[in-house]
């Protein structure tokens, strides 16, 4: 474990005894959240995404570890295990190198090659090699004609193919042509046969003939010639430019004697590298350029949904939540604002598609819900008929001058809630229409709460999301949600479970289990109850507490980030001050004044405490617990409508960043569909990652580059404005 820790600590640059210091800590059940806040004497103050990056690369390196034991047992077990091999193996720095060497070795399906060393012909192989000419060869094989090798022909041949995959055999060999396709490929697509018929609308249209150097090739791209060659749209392959397959076989030829066999090598090369070696390569390529996309597609995927659930939520908000409809109509949910539910009805309001006596009725029931339930926003969903439903709100709004603002929601995801289990836990009495209105609501007064309780991978800010590895992309975003929540805190008397299932330590069973707490007993009243709820030891305890709150508990350090154990640290500066918890507790203000003068590193350095822990807890006793998202831009909310038409090229208008991807974002500037900003038009500057400058939630000045009113389709730009 020391070498690996020493390859870590070189690689990150970190000290070696912070990285072996981390991994003991993880490895003994502590969580990265955890380790992070309350253990940073240990870790020398490391963040989470350096935690992170450690336990990614122990935990790669490990396996590199079994994987060479491994490697080395099964050579072993052949009897082929010598100790130059042995060495080799220990020595290899990465996975692929172990592969390589161990690709002679791998049980695969009997080859002609094999046949022929059965029959005897490796010797006539070596022979090539020492002679001179063909004539020698021929007549060397004139000795090992059998009853299973007929003629000299076919010794000769035999011969060459056990040579040619040799050469197909050889690490060095494998590793440099992968890195000359990797370098130098080509690759290009074509429409297959039946692309006419399985691609109506032309969606790989762009693609039917394409060709671009593999090392250039954005993510996006290799992801969408996948799924266009997994659905029999195009076929797609790799091809090296005659200089570099030239290069290649100059490489190899190398190995054999300058002499007048020169043209029957080239032939075993040709043939060694068509049938053997560039197939298996290609697949290689192929694999690692995938690989590639999906670490960058995950990514983006991370930035955005951290982004999204760290979005400011609309706090103390009466919401008006509108799920739009056509032929079954407006779904409507009222959610007061303490995000409780309060009340549904059903919004008849198309004009197209109802009558005016229908579209009155809806008028008046909003005018009600506005008036009985003080709605301060209306939240309306952007699926099927929103556009409808803007109109009538908008309309609505001006003409009775209410002083209402309205937003158009991203509603993803709200079906998959409205039909999960945690929708029917929490309205079992309400059909999953009306829960997904709630859902349209809440995720604006509280994104964060609401959209945990959905798959992430159903809420709309990844692309190709479904080609990617989902292990992967599960685990990546699974980190994320637990990141931000852990950054965000839950108050553990009003969390859901889906919210509490994301907390360091605790687990989906222990979170409906304090959920259940919570029914059975009424409200937390400090954080040591939590130690009754089932499934909670004295070590889950020690990784959630400090992320849990009780704002109206006993003990006002209940609401701070400020972990159990070091409410003694706590005490003890407040007894410096001259104060005790109630008297700090009724004395905020006159507290806080003093403890700006308190000299904490001093009582660090006095008492002998961490001075990282100390630190922590004297700022948190300074100010009151902060929400990270009360930091990002509100929600743009609006008052009018805003229609394609409206538009002109030049116009400059506020949107909100919806999506952002390799090639540019999508922005919300208030039509039904998201207007695109493309990477070349964000900035004056040269840009080479949207995310660097760009984020979901992000409000931006944009203005109006084209227009097509046929395909609903907008473009933007920034530029002129950085």
């Amino acid at each position: 474990m020391e070498k690996i820790y020493k390859i870590v600590a070189e690689e990150l640059k970190i000290p070696v005894d912070k990285v072996e210091n981390t991994i003991k800590l993880l490895d003994d059940g502590a969580t990265i959240p955890f380790v992070a806040r309350y253990r940073k004497e240990v870790t020398g103050n490391l963040d989470e995404v350096q935690i992170g990056d450690i336990l990614q690369k122990v935990e790669y390196l490990r396996n590199l570890e079994e994987r060479k034991e491994e490697v080395i047992r099964l050579i072993e077990e052949q009897g082929k295990l010598t100790e130059e091999l042995r060495n080799s193996i220990i020595e290899a720095k990465i996975l692929q190198e172990v592969e390589d060497i161990y690709f002679p070795y791998r049980k695969k399906k009997k080859t002609k090659a094999d046949i022929a060393k059965e029959r005897g012909l490796e010797p006539l192989a070596e022979k090539f090699y020492t002679v001179n000419n063909l004539e020698e060869i021929q007549n060397l094989a004139k000795d090992f004609i059998t009853e299973e090798v007929l003629t000299v022909e076919d010794a000769i041949e035999g011969a060459m193919l056990i040579i040619a995959q040799n050469i197909s055999e050889k690490a060095e060999y494998r590793e440099r042509i992968r890195e000359i396709y990797l370098k130098y490929s080509i690759i290009e697509s074509k429409a297959s046969k039946k692309a006419a018929e399985l691609d109506e609308k032309k969606v790989y249209n762009d693609y039917y003939e394409y060709t671009e150097k593999v090392e250039k090739m954005p993510s996006h791209r290799i992801l969408a010639l996948n799924r266009g060659e997994k659905e029999d749209i195009l076929t797609v392959h790799l091809r090296l430019e005659d200089s570099d397959r030239e290069r290649i076989e100059s490489m190899i030829l190398k190995e054999f004697p300058k002499n007048d066999l020169v043209e029957t090598y080239k032939e075993i090369i040709k043939d060694s590298l068509d049938r053997l070696i560039v197939p298996s390569i290609e697949r290689e390529v192929r694999n690692a350029l995938t690989e590639r996309a999906e670490i960058e597609s995950i990514a983006v995927f991370k930035d955005n949904l951290k982004n999204l659930l760290l979005q400011a939520p609309l706090k103390e908000k009466n919401v008006l939540a509108l799920d739009p409809g056509y032929r079954t109509g407006c779904k409507v949910a009222v959610i007061d604002k303490y995000g409780f539910y309060r009340e549904n009805t059903v919004f008849f309001l198309v004009e197209a598609m109802h009558n005016p006596r229908q579209i009155q009725d809806a008028r008046d029931k909003f005018l009600k819900l506005v008036k009985k339930y003080d709605i301060n926003i209306v939240s309306i969903g952007n699926g099927t008929a929103s556009r409808e439903t803007e109109t009538f709100v908008a309309n609505i709004i001006k003409e009775e001058k209410l002083s209402v603002k309205y937003l158009i929601v991203n509603e993803a995801g709200a079906s998959v809630y409205s039909a999960s289990k945690i929708a029917a836990e929490e309205f079992p009495d309400l059909d999953v229409t009306v829960r997904g209105a709630i859902s349209i609501g809440r995720r604006i007064q509280d994104p964060l709460a609401e959209l945990v309780k959905i798959d992430p991978k159903s809420i709309g800010v990844g692309m190709y999301q479904h080609d990617v590895n989902q292990s992967k992309l599960d685990e990546s975003l699974d980190n994320v949600i637990s990141h931000v929540v852990n950054n965000v805190g839950a108050n553990i008397n009003t969390a859901s479970w889906a919210l509490l299932s994301h907390i360091s330590g605790i687990k989906k069973t222990v979170a409906k289990n304090i959920v259940d707490y919570r029914k059975e007993n009424g409200n937390f009243k400090n954080r040591k109850q939590i130690l009754k709820v089932k499934g909670v030891g004295p070590k889950a305890y020690e990784q959630m507490a400090g992320f849990l709150v009780i704002p109206e508990g006993e003990n006002i350090l209940d609401n701070t980030v400020i972990h159990p154990e070091s409410y003694g640290i706590a005490e003890a500066i407040l007894g410096k001050i001259g104060f005790d918890l109630e008297k700090y507790n009724n004395e905020l203000d006159v507290a806080r004044e003093r403890l700006k003068s308190f000299d904490y590193k001093k009582f660090a350095k006095e008492n002998e405490f961490g001075l990282e822990t100390v630190k922590d807890v004297y700022e948190a006793l300074l100010k009151d617990r902060r929400d990270p998202r009360d930091d990002f831009e509100k929600p743009l909310l609006k008052s009018d409508i805003l229609n394609i038409d409206n538009l002109e090229v030049g116009m400059e208008l506020e949107g909100t960043v919806r999506n952002v991807v390799k090639f540019g974002a999508f922005i919300d500037i208030g039509l039904k569909n998201d207007a695109l900003l493309h990477i070349s038009e964000i900035s004056d500057k040269y840009i080479d990652d949207p995310s660097k400058v760009l984020s979901v939630g992000q409000i931006i000045k944009v203005k109006i580059k084209d227009v097509d009113k046929d395909r609903g389709r907008v473009g933007l730009t920034r530029k002129g404005q950085n």
